[in-house]
């Protein structure tokens, strides 16, 4: 397939995703299921992307791999915490300052994920494309900071799973392994994820679009739908707490505390 094809059908793809999932959302009243959608949906494009690119079947098992890979732990991750909790205080907070019409209103809100689905797999197309089959150093030092970068998120969310399994402490914030360092070390591994991805499509014919990917991350993570929000709702059930959290540990990128904080 060419570009154009892919994305079109990628496209389609990942906005039925999307849909359906904004169907469930209307009989469960739980907004966060477009997370979900979000991981899955890159995934399901990047597998798309990567069974009928016109490139090299080392660069085209290389996109599936890292890809496919990142969007099934992470999916699976939200799938579990979306499925067993209940709807994510940044959506209710969403949904009192939308007020009205809101069943358009997140219809919409899913579909901006969609369309974010196909900027976002910019790395991918590009790589399925690359007709080489030879890997450069730039792929290797992106398959290590993308191994290094899924085993720190991965661990950072068991982290905090754990300890909000506890019911002791309940309205406490994680201070606990990388949440000692960092209050958004999840979030930290996740924007070096995309560093990896950008790392690897740049080799290729076009690459140095890819770099759009981590800089895009790394703006809504910062600045919008991440730490802003997720900040704000730990504000509002733990006010206390988390301003002494705040003041004691590194926003982003992991660093030793001002002061000692008890594990």
């Amino acid at each position: 397939m060419n570009t154009f094809e892919l994305i079109l059908y990628g496209t389609l793809i990942v906005s039925s995703l999307q849909f359906g999932l904004w169907l469930y959302y209307r009989a469960t009243d739980n907004a966060a299921w477009v997370d979900v959608g979000w991981a899955y949906g890159l995934g399901l494009i990047v597998v798309f992307y990567a069974c009928f690119g016109s490139g090299s079947l080392t660069s085209r098992l290389l996109a599936g791999i890292m890809g496919g890979l990142w969007s099934a732990r992470l999916g699976t991750y939200l799938f579990n915490r979306v499925k067993n909790e209940k709807e994510d205080g940044r959506y209710g907070e969403i949904k009192r300052n939308w007020k009205t019409n809101l069943p358009l209103k997140f219809f919409l809100f899913f579909q901006v994920q969609a369309l974010l689905d196909v900027i976002l797999s910019i790395p991918f197309l590009v790589m399925v494309q690359d007709s080489r089959e030879d890997l450069q150093w730039t792929h290797w030092l992106a398959l290590s900071v993308w191994v290094v970068s899924m085993v720190g998120e991965a661990v950072a969310d068991r982290q905090l799973a754990h300890f909000k399994s506890n019911i002791d402490h309940k309205g406490q914030t994680c201070r606990q392994g990388l949440w000692r360092y960092s209050r958004h070390p999840n979030y930290f591994f996740e924007w070096l994820i995309w560093v990896a991805f950008a790392l690897m499509a740049i080799p290729s014919p076009g690459g140095y679009w890819s770099l759009i990917c981590p800089a895009l991350m790394l703006y809504f993570l910062l600045r919008v739908t991440g730490i802003p929000a997720t900040e704000a709702q730990s504000l509002r059930s733990r006010p206390e707490d988390y301003r002494r959290y705040q003041e004691e540990t590194s926003m982003f990128i992991p660093w030793f505390p001002k002061k000692g904080i008890s594990s």
